[in-house]
């Protein structure tokens, strides 16, 4: 790795003391490594110094005197901008609110000398179609499909795609709309590999992830279905238990937690999955499933999970989960399942001690081959170095960055916020819910904004419109409630070709959509023959 010489008016732009000692260092230190960062255009190679005064800073516009840099600090790899004039564009995550605001950036019209250098940063070399992670459990869609690589939808484009996490995050806007005075950078990020990359705006979309520490045993014995590599270890999971359990007495037991969209979906999905082989128990706190849906996409599903046997387990939130090895071994009587002791087979068996939330109900235990988590999730804002001056973000409770409605983060002009990474109300003063229909057009309005602020033009508010809401029940099966039509609610196949259509057409890249829908047609031509051969076969086989 090359590096870059860093005279005394960059240096003002790198406060980075503590980043490889001490506290920040030791922080960072618990995130996986391995991450290895992936360029097009190398940083050159040079030499960093690090002199820089008290005296030079307290001149650049009215900055506290910055602290010296560490013997850590003398040689750090910086990621080299293939022009030097153009804007630079740094977007981390290539989730729908990263990878749609670099696609529409892509599509705008620019004045020649004005066109962004736009470079994503994310942990995956995959962008994930989350709302479609289910159909891998079915086997209705193929990994590609869903999940095509960054390198592949960005092929022709301007966009430069880097692979790697995001480790520290300082901002320079908050000392004026252009930054320090000595430089027009808007601040700096530093990458997990040790990479530093300088921008002059910024969008943050790093999405969120499962909350499993809140309850004790989940994070260890649960496993979350919110990436690609959560799906896929779900998969796994369920062909081990579908190769070693068979037989009249011996049901594979799935537990989701959670009877949110997330929850309700992948319950539906597994139950058909299963069929008679499995018994699916879905707990939630709340006396009903899909508290916040349309009327009619909660029946459908409840008619679905009805229909299928699925155990609902309403008004109950989990206590802890066990293995039953380890229950065994301290020696807990309590934790008996209908009078037979659920220590069988129990290397593969896990316990979830419920409680009720609402009174008339009785605690219980759980018994479970595979315990699935639905419930909660934190955003992944890349932590800022601690100091008394005002660098820091506005975040919420939650970690999310308050915005204006602009999507610009607030004290921050150089710095967009969109998706989970976002805290952002409606007109009515209620929170936009971090789902994906609410990061795409984010992602539009985030798109078109930097557009209008690199050409000094007026932004536009962010105002979302609800289009509807859609759940998959599983294949060839799944309920739509669109905005447009007031208590309509598309069921059965026809929801499932709805959902299927409509997400083909958010799929990103024309390239991408042209052939995920022929490979969707070819499968679909193909089903049909094979129906139309069971169905002659059983008709002749009864004449």
């Amino acid at each position: 790795m090359a590096f870059v010489a860093y005279s005394a008016s960059t240096t003002a732009l790198l406060p980075f003391n503590r980043i490889f000692s001490g506290g920040m260092g030791k922080k960072w230190n618990r995130l996986s490594p391995g991450y290895s960062a992936r360029l097009r255009a190398g940083p050159s190679a040079l030499s960093r110094t690090s002199s820089f005064s008290s005296a030079a800073a307290g001149k650049a516009g009215g900055a506290p005197p910055l602290p010296q840099l560490s013997e850590a600090e003398k040689t750090v790899p910086i990621y080299t901008w293939p022009h030097k004039k153009k804007p630079r564009v740094c977007i981390l995550g290539g989730g729908f609110g990263g990878l749609y605001t670099a696609l529409r950036l892509e599509s705008l019209l620019w004045p020649e000398d004005k066109k962004p250098q736009v470079l994503l940063v994310d942990q995956s070399e995959r962008f994930v179609f989350k709302p479609m992670l289910y159909e891998l459990l079915t086997g209705e869609v193929d990994e590609w499909e869903i999940a095509p690589r960054f390198s592949e939808l960005l092929a022709n484009t301007g966009v430069e795609f880097l692979q790697d996490r995001v480790k520290l995050l300082h901002p320079f806007d908050h000392w004026g709309m252009n930054g320090h005075k000595q430089s027009s950078c808007g601040g700096t990020v530093l990458l997990e590999s040790g990479l530093l990359i300088e921008y002059d705006w910024l969008v943050l979309a790093l999405g969120a992830e499962a909350k499993l520490d809140v309850v004790p045993g989940a994070l260890e014995f649960a496993l979350p279905f919110s990436t690609l590599e959560d799906a896929c270890r779900v998969d796994e999971k369920l062909k081990t238990l579908e190769r070693t359990k068979f037989g009249k007495d011996s049901f594979i037991r799935v537990a989701v937690v959670g009877c949110g969209y997330s929850g309700v979906e992948l319950a539906a999905t597994i139950s058909e999955r299963l069929q008679d082989r499995g018994i699916v128990q879905a707990i939630n706190v709340e006396s009903t499933i899909c508290p916040t849906a349309p009327t009619g996409n909660r029946e459908a599903a409840l008619k679905v999970l009805s229909s299928r046997k699925v155990q609902l387990l309403l008004g109950y939130f989990v206590r802890c989960i066990q293995r039953v090895s380890d229950v065994e071994a301290s020696g807990d009587a309590t934790v008996i399942r209908e009078g037979k002791d659920i220590a069988k087979h129990n290397s593969e068996k896990y316990v979830l001690e419920l409680q009720p939330a609402e009174k008339g109900l009785e605690s219980q235990n759980l018994e479970a081959d595979l315990v699935l988590w639905t419930v909660g999730s934190k955003p992944l804002l890349p932590a800022l170095e601690p100091c008394d001056k005002p660098h820091e973000l506005p975040l919420n409770a939650r970690g999310q960055a308050e915005t204006d409605e602009t999507l610009r983060v607030k004290g921050h002009p150089r710095i967009f916020a969109l998706g989970d990474s976002a805290s952002l109300r409606d007109s009515t003063g209620k929170l936009l819910p971090a789902t994906a229909q609410v990061a795409f057009q984010q992602a539009d309005f985030a798109g078109w904004n930097l557009w209008a602020a690199i050409n000094h033009r007026p932004l536009l508010p962010f105002r979302f419109q609800n289009l509807g809401e859609m759940m998959t029940l599983g294949r060839n099966d799944a309920a739509i409630s669109p905005s447009f039509a007031d208590g309509l609610t598309l069921e059965g196949p026809i929801g499932h070709a709805a959902r299927k259509l409509a997400y083909l057409i958010r799929l990103p890249t024309e390239e991408h959509r042209f052939k995920v829908g022929l490979s969707w047609f070819a499968k679909s031509a193909v089903d049909s023959v094979a129906l139309l051969q069971s169905t002659l076969t059983k008709v002749l086989s009864g004449t």
